[in-house]
């Protein structure tokens, strides 16, 4: 069956950098529009980053965070540096194409210090 299983995620400094990584199966993975989706407490769900053939970022993002992919592992990556309190919020992989739509199951980033 399909699956998106996010992880990656802590606790980490205003300043600091983690890696966030999407593992995917059930699907073909390259067919995919693939993307990290953001939601913070209290707060609606938002687009953080997408990566088909080009990239796409949220403006509050932009020069900080970057996403990529490895069609040959299956797995879609978010680069995040300089972090700040406000970008703590549960990080979501997704998986689009016209057919279908596949949501992982979350995975929590605080920034604090």
């Amino acid at each position: 069956q399909v699956q998106l299983v996010e992880s990656g995620g802590g606790l980490v400094q205003p300043g600091g950098s983690l890696t966030l990584s999407c593992a995917a199966s059930g699907f073909i993975f390259s067919y995919y529009d693939m993307s990290w989706y953001r939601q913070a407490p209290g707060k609606e769900r938002e687009l953080v980053a997408l990566v088909f053939r080009s990239t796409n970022y949220a403006d509050f993002v932009k020069g900080r965070f970057t996403i990529s992919r490895d069609n040959a592992k299956n797995t879609v990556y978010l680069q995040m540096n300089s972090l700040k309190p406000e970008d703590t919020a549960v990080y979501y992989c997704r998986a689009t194409n016209y057919l279908s739509l596949y949501w992982g199951q979350g995975t929590q980033v605080t920034v604090s210090s």
